[in-house]
């Protein structure tokens, strides 16, 4: 699987775009805000010649929708969201407001991610963990073929997602970190919703937060 890398908006947020050689596109967290971001996102597509065959969302903070309604109208794929985590994506605009952010809300969620299972798209497969804590319905996306994880605000380089916000446990992150996230292999590749890319090897060693 092979992964494209947007940072995005005024809250730098990574939005993915995932492929294959048979040019089947998966579209993670949109966090484009500003035209010039929706162009380059929409251009990337267009170059590399694919049709996204659906959006996911590792969770529904703002930051990671800002481009939700915007890839809904422009590549007319579903977004598959978990349950939990409708109080947020279904109040994206007094989110918005609160930052004073113009915020357009975007359709309802086509699909309810459920807890463990397997997303298949094509060649495509992707394992859903739920990992909540920063987020109630927060999922990270597994590509084990490739050995990568597309993770959302769960864990970062050195870091881990802020639980100061409503909904958030800090306890329930950390036990999915080290019972769940841990629990794969070293060489497995983190792409966080912000920041750099990390090895889950690494942190495990020198995360100052969640060390085993």
């Amino acid at each position: 699987m092979k992964i494209n890398v947007f940072t995005f908006g005024p809250f730098q947020e990574n939005t993915y775009l995932l492929h294959n050689d048979e040019n089947q596109f998966l579209l993670v967290d949109p966090g484009c805000f500003h035209p010039e971001e929706e162009k380059e996102l929409e251009e990337a597509v267009d170059k590399l010649g694919g049709k996204v065959q659906a959006i996911l969302q590792t969770h529904c903070h703002i930051d990671h929708i800002l481009g939700t309604a915007f890839s809904q109208e422009t590549f007319e794929a579903k977004v598959y969201a978990h349950e939990k985590d409708l109080v947020w994506y279904n109040n994206a605009q007094a989110a918005g407001e609160r930052y004073g952010l113009p915020v357009k809300a975007p359709k309802p969620v086509d699909v309810l991610i459920k807890e463990e299972e397997t997303l298949k798209f094509g060649d495509l497969e992707l394992e859903v963990m739920f990992i909540p804590g920063h987020a109630p319905g927060h999922v990270v996306f597994i590509h084990h073929e490739s050995k990568q994880i597309i993770g959302g605000d769960v864990l970062f380089q050195g870091s881990i997602g802020r639980t100061d916000l409503p909904y958030c446990d800090h306890d329930l992150l950390i036990s999915g970190i080290k019972e769940k996230l841990y629990s794969l292999p070293d060489d497995y590749r983190v792409w966080p919703g912000h920041g750099p890319s990390t090895l889950l090897g690494e942190e495990k060693k020198t995360n100052p937060f969640v060390r085993i």
